[in-house]
Parts: structure tokens; C-alpha cells; sequence
């Protein structure tokens, strides 16, 4: 019997195909079934909806993303550790936890650790942080308000001035959040570096109106300001009271 070859061929191509087909199909079928691993090895994982919404990311450093609003990523300035990002419904961050720290080479400790919950399409309007440095340790609870226009417009106006002077930058950046309204601090609970403690409350422009403190010498102290940042009512220990343990 004569060998044809170029029979040969098309009945070869169409069992690859037939094969090909048959693996698809099966995958197919698998994926809606639970897997079930002893251990799973990544470097990122992402959450979704049937839809495709993504909601929840989890990264090393190295891939750690940028900043997502509804489904879109813009560049992040700065995030490059690991940890997870929340997302909202609409696919728009709404808040993470990032982690990290090591000993530097010059022998200095660093730890770091941050949870926060964002505004609708802006910032950070609960943090919890804590690290360690060279200038010792901090740990706060910090509330802030933000202004109402989505953040992508603070993205796109930053991107605007990439290619300009500093000093041009700066005045402009003026302006554009004179205008538009800047982040303010309402409230912050904090044990600071140098051992205080202290929970500071602001009014809606952000001026300090209580201050309540204790000094890293155990000296309690309790303080109330107008809106320029005069004492109007003051409580401190008497002189010569004891005040430490």
C-alpha cells in the first residue's frame, strides 16, 4: 500500500483538533467545581465577581498594583509592598492593609503596618498605623475628611505637571487644591516616638480645638483652642503635684 502523505497529514491535523477540542471541553466542565490544595504558591491573587468586578487583590511587593478606579489602573506614586486591597462594587479601591519591615543594613529595625478605609472615589478616611524606625516607635488611629470630587481628577491634574518646574508645580498645586479643597484631620489617637501619648480633635477646617496629652513623664495635660490657636481653657497638674509612677 502507497503511503499518502498529505492524507496522512490531514487525518493527523483533525485528531489534534478532536484533541484538542475534547481538553477544552473538559476544562470547561471543571470550572465550576472546588479545588482543594494542601498549598498554593503565588505572587498575586485577584477576587472577582461573576461579572469580572474585581473586589479584593492580593500582592507581594514586587506586583503590588496601582490605583484602580472602576476597573481602570493609574500609577501609584509610592505602593510597593505587600499586602491586599478592598474594592467597592463599582471596582474602585475602598481601603487596604499593607505590611512590611526588615533590618537594615546598618543594623536599624523597621516594621510597618497600615489598614485603611477610603471616601467614594478618594482617600484614606480611617487609618490605622504603626512602625518602627530609626526614630523609634509610633503607632496612631487617625480620621480625616476629604473633599467630594473623585480622586482621578487629582491624578490627572498631578500627571499635568510632571514635565514642569518645581516652583511652578508648587504654585499651581496651590491653586488647583485651594480651589478644589485639600484633606483635613479631624481626629488623631497616637503613641508618638517620644513615648506621649496623645488624642488631638480638629474642627471642619482642620484647626486644632482639643488636645489631650500625656507626656512621656507621666505629666497629663488637657487643652482647648479657639479658631486662631489660643489656650481658652486649660487643665494641667498643680506645680509640685506628682504626676509620675
Amino acid at each position: 500500500m502507497k503511503f499518502d502523505g498529505q492524507r496522512f497529514l490531514v487525518i493527523y491535523s483533525g485528531v489534534l483538533t478532536l484533541a484538542f477540542g475534547a481538553a477544552m471541553l473538559s476544562g470547561f466542565s471543571q470550572a465550576n467545581k472546588k479545588i482543594v490544595v494542601e498549598e498554593l504558591e503565588v505572587q498575586r491573587i485577584k477576587v472577582k465577581e461573576p461579572d469580572g468586578t474585581l473586589r479584593l487583590l492580593v500582592s507581594n511587593a514586587a506586583l503590588a498594583p496601582g490605583i484602580y478606579i472602576k476597573g481602570k489602573e493609574y500609577p501609584h506614586p509610592n505602593r510597593r509592598v505587600a499586602g491586599m486591597i478592598f474594592f467597592n462594587d463599582e471596582g474602585t479601591e475602598n481601603g487596604g492593609l499593607i505590611f512590611g519591615g526588615e533590618r537594615g543594613k546598618d543594623g536599624t529595625k523597621q516594621s510597618f503596618g497600615h489598614l485603611s478605609f477610603d471616601a467614594y472615589e478618594q482617600d484614606q478616611t480611617m487609618a490605622l498605623n504603626s512602625q518602627e524606625g530609626k526614630d523609634g516607635r509610633a503607632t496612631k488611629l487617625q480620621f480625616t475628611d476629604y473633599p467630594d470630587h473623585s480622586i482621578v481628577e487629582d491624578i490627572e491634574f498631578m500627571a499635568s505637571l510632571k514635565d514642569l518646574p518645581k516652583d511652578q508645580q508648587d504654585i499651581k498645586k496651590k491653586a488647583y487644591f485651594d480651589k478644589k479643597g485639600k484633606p483635613t484631620r479631624r481626629m488623631r489617637l497616637a503613641r508618638d516616638a517620644d513615648g506621649s501619648v496623645v488624642l488631638a480633635m480638629n474642627d471642619l477646617q482642620g484647626r486644632p480645638r482639643i488636645t489631650m496629652k500625656v507626656a512621656d513623664d507621666g505629666t497629663p495635660s488637657l487643652r482647648m483652642l479657639d479658631e486662631k490657636g489660643a489656650v481658652v481653657g486649660e487643665l494641667v497638674p498643680k506645680p509640685g503635684s506628682k504626676t509620675g509612677g
